[in-house]
């Protein structure tokens, strides 16, 4: 029987992260090669005609604008976090490829304008780690995840470079085996592919931790004050919940990060802040109050005095910086 060809479009918008695009498209090269077979072909797609410049500035020819398409297999959606559509017509058409049977996607922040589209509905798609925030604060009701790679049967969704390259060996696997996808992952000396379940690492606060990971203890503890930063539990709570002492919680954490818990978890919510500060135009106001701060002036001094700015002038830095210099702030 001939092998069937999966067509996948990579729907790109100005100031998208570059390592996404060649972290997919790579390994599905290769497997193209080992196979001796074209397994895959893709394409690149643009709302527009024009050159499309990646956040490095690298300027990528589309092959076909997005009202075109109507053959792909797979479309995956890549940009910045503040990517809009620029035609009214492309919400409506990515749903429309949907219920025609494409299966959409996204990696990173090409997961904000897949969810604006329409299409996810109840459907789990992959956050980064640092939109987090952001993306909870846009699409409270949507199920978000901090899995490395959601595999669904009408979406995909990968939340990172890295991630997007497990995604593709998921597809080499589908489509000619495990072995296949073996060989390509020891191509680029990339860890054997990691499935849906695998959570993202996320870097910790503490300086001496170089990227290793929490104690079980400290680690359950941020999951449970992660869950409501609107409004955060007491760390007496918090110790009655991890069936713990207070002073017990006290020490994991300075000797796991060298910060006391309410230093520790400051800084977590003044990292959520300031997602909600770069992806977003809400208010100062619902800022603070969406990380548990009731005042304003309270959580303005907190967040001086973790990023030596105010609010105001953090936002003021990044949008001079967008429009000047026409990159996302930061794209990953």
């Amino acid at each position: 029987m001939e092998l069937k060809t999966t067509k996948i479009g990579f729907l790109i918008f100005p100031g998208f992260p570059m390592a996404c695009l060649t972290s997919m498209i790579e390994p599905l090269r290769a497997a193209n090669e080992i196979s001796g077979e074209t397994a895959f072909a893709w394409e690149l797609i643009s709302e527009m005609d024009a050159r499309v410049a990646s956040s490095a500035e690298v300027g990528f020819d589309p092959a076909r604008r997005l009202d075109e398409v109507d053959d792909s297999h797979v479309l995956i959606l890549l940009s910045s976090p503040n990517a809009e559509f620029s035609s009214e017509k492309s919400a409506p058409k990515l749903r429309l490829l949907s219920r025609h049977g494409t299966r959409l996607g996204a990696v990173s922040g090409g997961v904000f304008p897949l969810v604006r589209s329409g299409v996810v509905g109840k459907d789990v798609v992959s956050v980064h780690w640092c939109y987090d925030a952001a993306f909870r604060a846009q699409f409270p009701r949507v199920n978000a995840s901090d899995q490395l790679v959601e595999i669904g049967t009408r979406l995909v969704t990968a939340s990172g470079a890295a991630a997007a390259f497990d995604l593709a060996l998921h597809m080499i696997d589908q489509q000619l085996g495990a072995s296949v996808a073996t060989e390509v992952a020891c191509w680029f000396q990339h860890p054997m592919m990691r499935r849906s379940g695998v959570s993202q690492v996320v870097p910790l606060q503490g300086e001496e931790q170089g990227g290793t990971s929490l104690p079980p203890l400290v680690a359950r503890a941020v999951a449970i004050y992660s869950e409501n930063l609107a409004d955060p539990i007491p760390i007496a709570d918090l110790a009655a919940k991890l069936g713990v002492s207070p002073r017990h919680v006290e020490r994991s954490f300075k000797k796991a990060t060298g910060l006391n818990p309410t230093g520790y978890f400051r800084m977590i919510r003044m990292k959520a802040a300031r997602q909600i500060v770069m992806y977003s135009n809400d208010r100062v106001a619902d800022i603070a109050a969406a990380v548990g701060y009731g005042s304003v002036k309270s959580f303005v001094q907190h967040y001086k005095n973790e990023f030596d700015l105010t609010p105001e002038q953090d936002r003021l830095r990044i949008n001079l910086y967008r429009v000047e210099g026409n990159v996302p702030v930061p794209s990953v």
